[in-house]
């Protein structure tokens, strides 16, 4: 089946969109114009284009540029998985669990065979899934099919349906979350695309109570919804997101889990970049004020659609240890400028600047992977395990002066 898939995928960009990127002035009603490629000497010329899952953003023609050069690569990595398909077969990825010792196999091939396919599998999602093999593989990887297969067939649709008409807190919040998330995106922007992700967040709330809903969630279903293409699929892949590879409570009442993160960014930050860490310190700048969205939206509000996939395509494989190298790559990627910044502000704006034009995923993972050095999840969860009491002692005291003032008040 998808040996047919990737074969289009090989021979016409991807699925979801086949035209060229194309730009318009951003001072100019002119139409827009396709394009391949547009001389260096152009690019301070401010454009605005569609990238590849239908968002329009502004930047420059540098931009346009890589990212032709993303779309070509995109097709390069097509090609790649077609041949991995054409000689180990369809769904190769799924054998990397050995349920019997099999006919006339041994034990130890099997095992050979998985490890194979393991270290195969791991370099490819570091290069990039295609797009239109994308729903397929992060269900299998991430463990959602798995988790869709433990409940009836209709468990979604019954869902939906029980939940039609209720009003809560969460489904409140959502409704006035709805309107805000990628307004500029034509699908999510319209009743259609609103419906169908207020069916995944809200049945979601009501399957785990404790999370409900939390702002930032609404930015991460919508990406799923447009990478997923069902609400079924979509909704499976949130569930897993939550439940099994995002650190608990991350997105509970008092964002316990998100406060410890923060915490283990903050460290790792003075371990892999010292310098950075220290003249930030010294301003006293909180990495929690970029870092924070980072986390809770897992860049999908920061980052151009395309590189937060290739993050996305990393997290589900190999877990929440992507996060942190990835925020980590971004102080590193500007490390000079940001040792000149001397105000937080300029910081701030270096930081977002540079996250709105990281259009180009492996440059970004080079520096993720390869200059921010190993970071096992070993080491990842002794260093929120280290953080956890202080967290938790300092939610404790606040809540406690919340409970205060709401007394003598």
């Amino acid at each position: 089946m998808f040996g047919t898939q990737a074969q289009k995928e090989a021979s016409n960009g991807f699925a979801l969109r086949r035209r060229a990127y194309w730009l318009t002035s951003a001072t100019s009603t002119a139409r827009a114009t396709t394009i391949t490629s547009i001389p260096k000497k152009t690019s301070t010329f401010s454009v605005k284009f569609e990238d590849m899952y239908g968002f329009t953003a502004e930047g420059n023609i540098d931009d346009v540029n890589v990212l032709n050069e993303v779309r070509e690569r995109v097709r390069e990595q097509g090609r790649v998985w077609c041949g991995l398909e054409a000689s180990k077969g369809a769904n190769w990825y799924l054998q990397t669990q050995i349920s019997s010792n099999g006919e006339g196999i041994s034990v130890a091939s099997l095992k050979l065979s998985k490890l194979t396919n393991m270290i195969t599998l791991k370099r490819l999602v570091r290069k990039g899934i295609p797009p239109v093999l994308r729903p397929n593989v992060w269900l299998s990887v991430s463990g959602a099919a798995k988790k869709r297969s433990t409940v009836p067939e209709s468990y979604y649709d019954d869902l939906i349906r029980a939940t039609e008409g209720k009003v809560t807190p969460a489904t409140r919040q959502i409704d006035q979350d709805l309107p805000r998330t990628f307004p500029s995106h034509p699908w999510l922007d319209s009743p259609e695309g609103q419906a169908s992700l207020r069916r995944v967040l809200v049945g979601y709330s009501f399957r785990d109570s404790d999370v409900g809903y939390c702002q930032g969630l609404n930015y991460v279903a919508a990406l799923l919804l447009l990478v997923m293409k069902t609400e079924e699929d979509a909704f499976w892949m949130l569930a897993v997101l939550l439940e099994n590879v995002l650190v608990n409570d991350c997105y509970t009442d008092n964002l316990s889990g998100c406060h410890v993160e923060q915490r283990v960014f903050k460290d790792l930050l003075a371990k892999k970049c010292p310098r950075i860490a220290a003249h930030l310190e010294a301003m006293e700048f909180d990495v929690s004020l970029v870092a924070t969205e980072w986390f809770l939206c897992l860049f999908a509000k920061s980052v151009p659609s395309e590189t937060t996939l290739r993050v996305w395509d990393i997290l589900f494989n190999e877990g929440a240890k992507v996060l942190f190298h990835v925020a980590l790559a971004i102080f590193k990627m500007k490390e000079d400028d940001l040792l000149r910044a001397h105000q937080i502000g300029e910081v701030i704006d270096i930081l977002q600047t540079t996250t709105h034009h990281l259009y180009d995923p492996d440059q970004l993972l080079t520096v993720a992977f390869d200059k921010i050095g190993s970071m096992t999840a070993n080491t990842i969860t002794k260093e929120r395990k280290k953080q956890e009491p202080a967290v938790m002692a300092e939610l404790d005291q606040r809540q406690r002066r919340l409970n205060t003032l709401n007394t003598n008040g």
